[in-house]
């Protein structure tokens, strides 16, 4: 009896489980592909999102994003308009896809933790990215305006506040209701970061203890920099700020420092050269950074040495400095001697701070004993290479011109901004294409903004990428407008971010074939000029491009988009996907100098929210 009961069961098991996996099949198709919005985050890649269905068009067809089709006459009958990409999960409201962890940790990847390997870039492989849009916050609000927002951000726009509880004696941060303020407090400057940086200027002996030096101190780099607060006060002193943490344990300071409309970037130091070339800064800073400095023979110092200019100096805030204990004694005896060797002299010292100073010229280092260490860097090295380069413990020696004219010969701050760089004979380049660069950016900028004009209110504008930046004179343009400039440099491009450095601006080199070190919703608006012609040309993705895009842009901000008619059109096929507003479309012969064919197109970002079931609303 019990035999033939098992049978029947047997029986009627198979027939139950095909009906079983064709309900299941049926419901994965119709919410996976028509309801595409109700579609994981936790699914990778573009390949992946259209097997699913993810923006089908109106007829039910798979969205046609073939790139090849970019410049042919039949693009509008090849490129089918999006309905919708998918929404993110709230998991991944702060998603930067090159600085995961959690990839990390779903790789295996087999880093070394003492060289901060982990905290370097690791980007995904194009079938593991998230093809979807992050959505903000709940309770997202519009950013509070620059100069008010360098003191207070709305809570609800990086709901942390453990830094808040853990710097509670430092001033770093402090919650007031729906807002959280910076007292502009920091681990060494508990009292504040304007009485700090007007130290630094007297130790130096500037005039009236103005650390801009009368315009000869220009561009800084601050290493370990907390929520920035020292970048932000220096900008009162027309220094600009390179800002510069690792998504550490601290993940959200460098969100915060961008949140309060103060330039920063995700970068460690750790076993791959900075993002920056060879003499960019004026000065480097570290307050208690909690940075080893002995490690490697002094490879990081000399990482410091590389990027900083002839003369240029090093700020180091730190118990070491004051000796107070026999690990301090040590920690500063073996620096000292390593700092000695590297020809640096200590300007000022001062309470817990010391300033060392670079030379001007090779003299010292040719007057060094045989086999001394560190070492000169060998004659094939180009210390300008930065993208996904090792750093050596060597020292990277001046050229010719610099140690003939003992120093980098530019000009003070801000005429340096329009003044033609000694380095521009490195890249062929004369001071006449420099000159007409510079004027062809200017009228160009100038149009932009009236287009802008009608959309934005005073102020509106503050956190701007150029995202193919050139010799810089895009920012150039704006020396007038209260805004700050992240320039990027393309590693395919000549190696122009040296330039920009050169005129007082900040940038840094970056593969547009992957996501930018930078958390979601930190840029009031893009400049993309021909950056999606030179994507397709290297045959990665335009659609993941707009939405990496999207994924740095603020809601409400804006993209300046200047490419070919073909590329515009293609564009237009996306916008209504990402929920972006065409705002305006013009030929670019409104411009003196056109270049031939090119449309600018000004889009601006929707606020949009997710509900439950992941829809936008």
């Amino acid at each position: 009896m019990r035999g033939r009961v098992d049978g029947s069961q047997k029986k009627f098991l198979v027939p139950s489980i095909c009906v079983i996996l064709l309900l299941l099949g049926f419901l994965f198709v119709y919410f996976g592909g028509y309801g595409g919005q109700h579609a994981s985050s936790l699914d990778y890649g573009t390949k992946f999102s259209r097997s699913l269905g993810w923006g089908s068009s109106d007829n039910g067809d798979a969205t046609k994003t073939d790139d090849s089709s970019l410049g042919q006459e039949d693009v509008e009958d090849k490129i089918i308009t999006l309905k919708s990409f998918p929404v993110c999960d709230d998991r991944h409201t702060e998603l930067i896809p090159c600085l995961d962890r959690n990839l990390i940790y779903q790789t295996r990847l087999k880093l070394d933790l003492s060289l901060m390997e982990h905290y370097e870039r690791h980007c995904p492989l194009p079938e593991r990215r998230f093809n979807c849009l992050i959505p903000p916050p709940p309770g997202y609000k519009i950013p509070i305006k620059w100069p008010k927002s360098r003191d207070e951000v709305w809570k609800a726009n990086i709901p942390h506040t453990h830094l808040a509880h853990e710097k509670s004696d430092q001033n770093w941060m402090v919650v007031k209701g729906d807002k959280i303020s910076f007292p502009g407090g920091g681990t060494h400057f508990h009292y504040g970061a304007d009485k700090y940086i007007s130290s630094i200027a007297n130790m130096l002996g500037f005039s009236d203890n103005v650390i801009n030096n009368e315009g000869r101190l220009r561009t800084v780099l601050d290493v370990g920099c907390g929520v920035a607060s020292f970048g932000g006060y220096l900008l009162t002193s027309d220094v600009i700020t390179m800002s510069l943490a690792p998504n550490d344990v601290h993940q959200n300071q460098i969100q915060f420092a961008l949140e309060r409309g103060i330039p920063a970037y995700l970068g460690v130091l750790g076993t791959k050269r900075l993002p920056y070339p060879s003499r960019s800064f004026e000065l480097a800073h570290c307050s208690r950074c909690r940075i080893d400095w002995l490690q490697r023979d002094g490879i990081l110092l000399l990482e410091l040495d590389r990027i900083l200019r002839p003369g240029g100096y090093f700020a180091y805030s730190s118990p070491e400095a004051y000796a107070q204990d026999e690990e301090d004694l040590r920690i500063w005896r073996e620096m000292s001697a390593i700092v000695e060797r590297m020809c640096w002299k200590i300007a000022a010292k001062q309470n817990q701070t010391v300033i060392w100073v670079k030379p001007l010229t090779n003299d010292c280092y040719m007057d060094r004993s045989p086999g001394t260490k560190p070492p000169l860097c060998k004659s094939e090295d180009d210390p300008d290479a930065v993208c996904g380069v090792q750093m050596e413990a060597c020292i990277t020696p001046y050229s010719e011109q610099i140690h003939r004219d003992k120093g980098s010969a530019l000009a003070p701050w801000p005429a340096r901004l329009t003044t033609p760089s000694p380095r521009l004979t490195d890249l062929g380049y004369t001071a006449e294409t420099f000159e007409k660069d510079t004027d062809i950016w200017q009228q160009r900028v100038g149009n932009y903004w009236n287009l802008l004009s009608p959309k934005i209110r005073p102020n509106a504008l503050r956190n701007l990428m150029d995202m193919k930046a050139n010799m810089g004179s895009f920012a150039a343009a704006l020396r007038e407008k209260d805004v700050w400039v992240m320039n990027v440099v393309t590693p395919e491009e000549p190696n122009t971010l040296k330039l920009i450095y050169d005129r007082g601006l900040i940038g840094t080199v970056h593969d547009w074939c992957e996501s930018f070190s930078t958390y979601p919703r930190t840029y009031d608006l893009l400049h993309a000029w021909n950056i999606i012609s030179h994507i397709e040309k290297r045959g990665c993705s335009v659609e993941d491009l707009l939405i990496e895009m999207d994924r740095i842009l603020r809601p409400t901000g804006f993209v300046i988009f200047r490419d070919s008619g073909a590329v515009a059109e293609l564009l237009k096929k996306y916008f209504g996907a990402l929920h972006w507003e065409l705002v305006a479309a013009v030929d670019s012969e409104a411009d003196s100098n056109p270049e031939d064919g090119e449309i600018i197109l000004l889009i601006q970002k929707k606020m949009w929210f997710r509900d439950a079931a992941s829809r936008i609303y």
